[in-house]
């Protein structure tokens, strides 16, 4: 059961940046670090460790601690595989006990600042606060409080039983990850105050499964009212290969046979007997017959009442200003730098049949090297783009708050260490939004610092109003009909322009799209 206390913050942020900042939560004084100009709270517990009788239950109250809390390490990231050779992180390690958040905010902190809270992406199986790319110190030093939570992943996040859907009283099971992400916000509302945070802005931003989370929140009436505004970078739940939202009934039979096969237990209290490294250790094996397992969000009815296309078909999403968009290389690494003219023709004629020559004439091959191109375009489009542009769609149709769109085209230094070539990967812009690009020893240059400080700029604007456009910054057109569907372009010279590719994504979307 989610839990919504009413508590009196009273105890003010000391502003001293050489002494240890003291605030008060509901729960007790933690005691934080300052480091120039912000100051940090970190491993603040905001529910219950999920373990023993928690495991797959929905987040419950934080325990009361009496004295000062130290909160200066980040804690425990939730259990997970070695997914993901780009994270990189500063925690204890997996943990069962990992319902966790951060909190950074201005040392010198007036009171009632915009809140924005982040979701780290992961596929839904790994992650955590702890990654120095979402270290929020330097977003704070432009006026923000920033806070970015651990939230349960994989097996542990979105397993689904029976068992565990007859108990809840509700007839639903999974989704105890996004459960996180509401409790989470509940104790912003409850807590962020304190910290010099409006609970009356608060901004919910994300990249990758934490912009599919992102737009879950604004299908779920369980988050009315907990945020304001949102950013999703790069994925929505509206159409993907990779992270699909399937039915109660779909994941129950599938959740149930692994159950048995994989651990030999039938039973909910049988499975919280055994070991959380048993657990994950058997959820990333592939199984025969069902390759390979996905634990992910669900439509459980409750959190998700239906399909997040359905309630924004419906109009019945949190209405809230919407700033998103992708990176223009998501899948360059997917597509052999051997590709054809004859790979796009058979890719074309495998994908859309009849359609083949529409397709081609919206990804077109005249040279070996722009059938690459396209196909790279494709694979983007079927794993991010689409998705997210079908969200936007979404939300100008039924929605009556303002949309912003981007890409992001600038090409990062190449980092052998993770396999990036110089290219707008999938999540490379993470480093620019946080301003925390020397967390790599990267060729960085004058115009990665010029952008990133740019971004940093548009999303803390977009947190503060609802709308990215501030002085000296290039003009970010709304993206409407009138503006010709506008994106904004950042780059070495960013700029909004005319939406040329909208063609590409009607298309899609005729083929794809459903309610």
């Amino acid at each position: 059961m989610l839990f919504l206390l009413a508590v009196a913050l009273t105890v003010p942020l000391a502003v001293d940046a050489e002494s240890a900042p003291q605030v008060k939560t509901e729960t007790g004084i933690v005691k934080g670090r300052a480091k120039g100009s912000v100051h940090a709270f970190l491993g603040i517990p905001y529910a219950a460790p999920p373990i023993g009788e928690l495991r797959w239950k929905p987040p419950a109250p934080p325990e009361k601690w009496s004295g000062v809390r130290t909160a200066t390490e980040f804690g425990a990231r939730c259990m997970q595989g070695r997914l993901f050779a780009d994270m990189v992180f500063r925690d204890p390690g997996p943990s069962e006990d990992c319902l966790t958040l951060n909190v950074w905010v201005p040392a010198k902190s007036k009171a009632k600042l915009p809140v924005m809270l982040w979701i780290y992406g992961g596929g839904f199986a790994a992650g955590g606060t702890s990654e120095p790319r979402q270290d929020g110190r330097n977003l704070a030093k432009r006026g923000v409080v920033v806070v970015s939570l651990n939230y349960r992943l994989g097996v542990f996040g979105f397993f689904v039983h029976p068992g565990l859907a007859e108990e809840s009283g509700k007839g639903a099971a999974g989704n105890y990850g996004l459960l996180d992400q509401v409790a989470a916000l509940e104790w912003v509302q409850r807590n962020v105050a304190a910290f010099g945070g409006d609970p009356g802005n608060v901004t919910i931003f994300g990249e990758s499964a934490g912009s599919f989370s992102v737009s879950a929140l604004m299908a779920s009436p369980l988050a009315r009212g907990l945020f304001h505004k949102a950013i999703g970078e790069s994925g929505a739940a509206f159409y993907s290969h990779g992270l699909p939202f399937k039915t109660l009934e779909e994941r129950e039979q599938e959740d149930l046979t692994f159950a048995e096969s994989a651990l030999g237990v039938k039973t909910v209290a049988e499975l919280r007997n055994v070991s959380a490294q048993t657990v994950l250790e058997a959820s990333l094996k592939k199984r025969e017959g069902q390759g390979d397992l996905r634990f992910s969000p669900v439509l459980d009815g409750y959190l998700l009442p239906a399909s997040v296309p359905a309630v924004f078909a419906e109009g019945r999403q949190n209405d809230v200003p919407l700033l998103a968009g992708w990176n223009r290389d998501e899948e360059n690494s997917s597509v052999s730098e051997k590709t054809t003219i004859a790979d796009l023709k058979t890719r074309a004629q495998k994908e859309f049949g009849a359609r083949e020559e529409e397709f081609l004439r919206l990804y077109p091959g005249r040279s070996d090297a722009e059938a690459r191109r396209s196909l790279e375009d494709f694979a983007g489009d079927q794993f991010i783009a689409w998705s997210t542009w079908k969200w936007m769609e979404a939300q100008k149709t039924t929605g009556r708050s303002p949309v912003y769109r981007y890409r992001f085209d600038f090409a990062a230094p190449a980092d052998p260490k993770n396999h990036h070539a110089a290219a707008a990967y999938h999540s490379a812009e993470i480093e620019y939004v946080f301003g925390q690009l020397d967390w790599k020893d990267l060729p960085w240059r004058t115009e990665d610092r010029a952008l990133s400080k740019q971004m940093q700029n548009y999303w803390v604007n977009f947190a503060h109003h609802g709308d990215p456009n501030g002085v000296g910054l290039p003009k970010w057109p709304a993206y409407e009909a009138d503006s010709g569907w506008a994106v904004m372009h950042l780059g070495v010279r960013s700029q909004g322009t005319k939406d040329d590719l909208r063609g590409r994504y009607v298309f899609l979307d005729g083929i794809w799209g459903r309610p």
